[in-house]
């Protein structure tokens, strides 16, 4: 299938799985009349496929070293596209940001690192799957450069356009999706 019909398919999926309309509150706090839920798309297997395909094509030019985000959006995509991009040839490890580290074990905020690994000088994008104003991913970079990586991307399946952009730029990071919800709103 091309890119072009990939995300022509993609979007239908997110569209018939994962978008409406009705009042909801967003993580930002926000009210909204309409939503993005991408869980059912991330766990339905041509909606996963597509996700991950679709972001690794435009995430390869990057050299990246590590994708990964904030549980529990990013966790999906991140493991995706990490085995999707072992299939490619063009391995890209997979991490993740607990909102909270956990309260017994290791306690760590930043997961699925093997003993001795780190994101030390790694170059990193932080994937998401909706993105309103920022505030999920920009919790994710700040663990990441806490830890010593590089965020050189946030990326995000589903931009509302709700100032996210202006805040990763405040934050130095530069900033792509594969959608913005206007595209969704005109359908």
């Amino acid at each position: 299938m091309s890119k072009l019909a990939s995300r022509a398919r993609l979007f239908d999926i997110i569209h018939a799985r994962s978008f409406g309309y009705g009042e909801i509150t967003l993580a930002s706090g926000r009210k909204s009349h309409f939503y993005f839920n991408l869980k059912p798309t991330m766990c339905h297997p041509e909606g996963a496929a597509l996700l991950a395909e679709l972001t690794y094509d435009a995430l390869r030019d990057d050299r990246l070293d590590y994708v990964g985000g904030l549980e529990m959006g990013a966790v999906p995509l991140a493991g995706a596209i990490a085995q999707l991009s072992w299939l490619k040839n063009h391995p890209i490890a997979a991490f993740f940001v607990r909102k909270k580290p956990k309260e017994h074990g290791a306690r760590l905020a930043v997961e699925g690192l093997a003993a001795g690994e780190t994101l030390r000088g790694k170059r990193i994008v932080i994937v998401e799957d909706v993105t309103t104003t920022g505030g999920s991913a920009i919790r994710a970079l700040e663990a990441v450069r806490e830890a010593g990586g590089d965020v050189v991307l946030v990326y995000t399946m589903v931009d509302r356009d709700e100032g996210a952009a202006e805040n990763f730029e405040k934050a130095g990071v530069a900033f792509r999706s594969l959608y913005k919800a206007s595209e969704f709103l005109k359908s």
